[in-house]
């Protein structure tokens, strides 16, 4: 077991580079491939209204003349040693690691990321919990209740749930269960200012809920899916046969066996929410990692943009080392192999 954690930290740590080349290519390399010039990409990092000879400046003092490879070895010793960047008559200091600079905030980007994590993180958290419960429970009465019509109501409910987007279920909850019924918070409150955990949890509730909506539905179908075909394997007849009450051949065996593609895609998922849920947090007003994102975007903020990438990628890395661990909980072939 420990060899095999091993295994899979020595290739995080590999991915963790691979991703921080690629990203780098992503936002440097590939447009100057396509033609961009040194002023280009100067120019995102100063925002909109500066002039011709501020963004000339800007592309000499952060090295975008130097070749490519210069550029890189200057943004991964970033990563591991910190930056320094001027800022006219000044020279500010990005402290490791040092996913960026925002010129136009005079801040690094990495301490505005973790002033904002709770926040995603407790909407990741919480709706994760939610359509993991859901979705799971839902999937293994439909798949015993198969043809039932439980089974078709929630595959229908399954169907609109993967099928309508975020920001269409958001507003919607919103103006029914928010402003014109009072059951809910409304958008734009900051959770994390909450004197107590109960207005905590009645800040989120509606994000929680309406993001674990979608997520829940293809939770349910796949857990369904899974379970259908795990009770017919021999296994679960030979449980049958011996006499085990059928709580603990559904539980302990059936959903045990299907766990395998939930874990996987669970562990996507909140990877992927974990570095920002942008529909959601955009659609509730709500201060975290995608309003971040989005609001970088808007600004052509290039080094915020940046940082919420890589970031972003971390989470994903993080979840899929975690994931690989828990393979070797549930299946102990995993790490025999």
């Amino acid at each position: 077991m420990l060899t095999y954690i091993v295994r899979r930290l020595f290739a995080a740590v590999i991915l963790l580079f691979v991703v921080s080349a690629v990203a780098f290519s992503i936002f440097f390399l590939v447009p100057r491939l396509a033609g961009a010039t040194a002023e280009d990409l100067a120019s995102r990092y100063v925002g909109k209204s500066a002039g011709a000879e501020q963004i000339r400046a800007t592309a000499e003092a952060l090295g975008f003349t130097d070749p490519i490879w210069v550029q890189y070895g200057r943004f991964a010793k970033g990563l591991v040693a910190g930056a320094d960047y001027p800022t006219g008559p000044t020279t500010e200091h990005c402290p490791a690691p040092c996913l960026g600079y925002s010129f136009l905030t005079q801040n690094p980007v990495l301490p505005d990321l973790l002033d904002r994590l709770p926040v995603t993180l407790s909407l990741a958290a919480g709706a994760a919990v939610i359509w993991l419960v859901a979705g799971v429970a839902t999937g293994v009465l439909s798949a015993l209740k198969r043809g039932s019509i439980f089974d078709r109501a929630a595959m229908g409910v399954a169907l609109a749930g993967v099928s309508l987007p975020i920001f269409f279920t958001g507003l919607l909850s919103l103006s029914i269960f928010s402003y014109a019924m009072g059951w809910a918070a409304p958008g734009g409150t900051n959770p994390m200012d909450a004197a107590n955990p109960a207005e905590w949890a009645y800040d989120l509730l509606l994000p929680w809920i309406t993001l674990a909506f979608l997520y829940a539905a293809a939770y349910a179908r796949l857990t369904r899916s899974g379970m259908l075909e795990t009770m017919n394997e021999d296994f679960i007849r030979t449980a049958r046969a011996k006499g085990l009450p059928e709580h603990k051949v559904v539980l302990k065996h059936g959903l045990r066996a299907s766990l395998t593609p939930i874990l996987t895609i669970f562990g996507l998922d909140l990877g992927l929410l974990l570095g920002g849920a942008i529909l959601t947090e955009t659609t509730f007003s709500l201060p975290g990692i995608g309003q971040y994102a989005f609001l970088a975007l808007t600004n052509n903020d290039l080094p915020k943009v940046l940082g919420v990438t890589l970031i972003g990628a971390f989470f994903i890395i993080i979840a899929n080392l975690v994931v690989d661990i828990m393979y070797a909980v549930v299946d102990p072939r995993v790490r025999a192999k």
